[in-house]
């Protein structure tokens, strides 16, 4: 059975940074490029960054180039989104996807 399974939210002050990690089993973790999206209350699913399946390619939202960055250890079947210079714009349930699968999401909460 395929899971994604995201931890690292939380509440953390504007300037602030945060890990989000999304833990995957039921499948082949290697063979599927990764992403991660956040939807604010009110707004779209918004795609955040994109990785390849071997980590070489990424890609980021502009909302978040050169704050947030994308990782993966596919021998721990893992993908991360470090999370820098955080804004209270940044606000959202931050989940991650592999193409055909949801995580059930983890908040993360910018404000002082």
């Amino acid at each position: 059975q395929v899971h994604l399974v995201e931890s690292g939210g939380g509440l953390v002050q504007p300037g602030g940074s945060l890990t989000l990690s999304c833990a995957a089993s039921g499948f082949t973790f290697s063979n599927y490029d990764m992403k991660w999206y956040r939807q604010a209350p009110g707004k779209e699913r918004e795609l955040v960054a994109y990785i390849s399946t071997g980590g070489r390619r990424t890609t980021y939202a502009d909302s978040v180039k050169g704050r947030f960055t994308i990782s993966r250890d596919n021998a721990k079947n893992t993908v991360y989104l470090q999370m820098n210079s955080l804004e209270p714009e940044d606000t959202a349930v931050y989940l991650c996807n592999n193409g055909f699968r949801w995580g059930q999401g983890t908040q993360v909460t910018v404000s002082s």
